[in-house]
């Protein structure tokens, strides 16, 4: 008999970037998340001539894609044969193009109450940049841009 019992769906935020290793760092220092290892789901894929060794770089001493890397949260669980997350991720993929326009999707952070400046000096020295401070509707908040210029705000 079938399993009808309703199960939370596994889901990623795909970020299109120049730098997806950059991204992830930033990312994951940011989240305080961990940049997912693929070394061995990469490994077993060139063993067996299903990808080339070029679509590879070392990142981290190990091997990754060159153009997709991804960061998880640390306490969901993830596949052990392949180290992709089974939870909340970010996905990085590299394009050709310039980010162009203003984010039509973007994270909020909330670190907790009364640390928010705190917060905006550390992404500050993980590479981010404060665009404007917002206060309006008896709330406030930072909008800040990542390294590659897309937008996020800390409240």
């Amino acid at each position: 008999m079938a399993d009808n019992t309703p199960h939370p769906l596994h889901w990623k935020i795909v970020i299109d970037c120049a730098n997806p290793q950059a991204q992830a760092d930033f990312w994951a220092a940011a989240l305080r998340y961990e940049v997912e290892d693929n070394n061995t789901l990469i490994e077993r894929l060139l063993d067996s001539g299903a990808v080339p060794a070029d679509v590879t770089v070392e990142f981290h001493g190990r091997r990754a894609f060159r153009d997709l890397v991804a960061v998880r949260h640390p306490d969901d669980p993830y596949d052990k044969e392949s180290g992709t997350g089974l939870g909340r991720r970010l996905l990085f993929q590299r394009v050709p193009e310039a980010k162009t326009v203003k984010n039509r999707l973007h994270l909020d952070l909330h670190p907790g109450q009364g640390t928010r400046e705190d917060e905006v000096v550390r992404l500050e020295r993980l590479g981010a940049s404060v665009l404007r401070r917002v206060a309006e509707q008896g709330t406030a908040w930072v909008v800040m841009e990542d390294p590659e210029g897309n937008e996020f705000c800390v409240h």
